[in-house]
């Protein structure tokens, strides 16, 4: 099956929260009372109710004037995930589409995720000790529709396709931009984290959007992650061990009755 991404090409977002409320209401994720704190950005961040946002950034431009940078922010379903890593239960996990999502059953609500993830997406439920965040969708997906936030877009911003067809278009539209005079323009997302499943069309530098430059999954996830999943399987054989040994005796004590009857 062949790989599918979101390609966001933000020269051609206009901050119509069009994507943020698909997403709400496909997701059923109910509206959060908000206060106005100096910008445009609404919600202000990222929570268990709030899986995606749409960036509103003011930045000086040339001759004084005022330049806007817009872009819809949520998970980026990285292929090396640093929420994967640092989760000791096992509840995140990668589906058959590539999506990265987390099991709220297996949940333990520890947090780990939470202050792993280097894009600051994932939210926590403190009603149900549960961390939540974007899942590409997946429902969607599985029934061969695309993301809410893509089939929503106005403008074309927001892009569902092929990888290899979107890599393509997002680095032809890289170009264009730069032979327009953006000469900070790039591709990203085709590198970072080795790949994510949303990548950007950026007209300047990834921080005038709010995204880190060169993301990483932190050194203490990479050590937590490579201590603790030994330990883990251990763990998981020592409980099936457990209950093969349960089901022994138990075996054993029921023809033990029998043979007294």
């Amino acid at each position: 099956m062949a790989q599918s991404i979101c390609l966001i090409d933000t020269s051609k977002c206009m901050g119509c929260r069009g994507c943020q409320a698909a997403c709400k209401q496909w997701n059923q994720l109910p509206a959060e009372k908000t206060t106005f704190e100096g910008s445009y950005e609404n919600p202000p961040r990222f929570s268990a109710d709030t899986w995606l946002r749409v960036a509103f950034r003011e930045h000086a431009g040339n001759n004084s004037r005022v330049d806007w940078y817009m872009a819809k922010l949520g998970c980026m379903h990285c292929t090396d995930a640093a929420c994967m890593q640092a989760c000791p239960a096992g509840a995140i996990y990668r589906s058959d589409e590539g999506t990265v999502n987390i099991d709220q059953v297996k949940c333990i609500g520890c947090n780990y995720c939470v202050t792993a993830c280097p894009f600051q997406v994932i939210g926590f439920d403190r009603l149900t000790s549960k961390t939540r965040k974007c899942t590409f969708c997946h429902d969607r997906l599985v029934s061969g529709m695309p993301p809410a936030c893509a089939q929503s877009c106005p403008t074309g911003s927001i892009t569902f396709g092929d990888r290899r067809d979107l890599v393509a278009r997002g680095a032809n539209r890289v170009d264009q931009l730069k032979a327009a005079g953006k000469t900070n323009a790039t591709l990203y997302g085709l590198n970072e984290l080795d790949g994510t499943k949303m990548m950007y069309v950026l007209a300047d530098s990834p921080e005038k959007y709010g995204l880190p430059a060169d993301p990483q999954v932190p050194v203490q996830t990479r050590i937590w992650n490579a201590i603790f999943t030994p330990l883990r399987l251990l763990v998981i054989v020592a409980v099936a061990f457990g209950l093969w040994s349960n089901r022994s005796q138990t075996k054993e004590i029921e023809q033990a009755k029998r043979s007294n009857e």
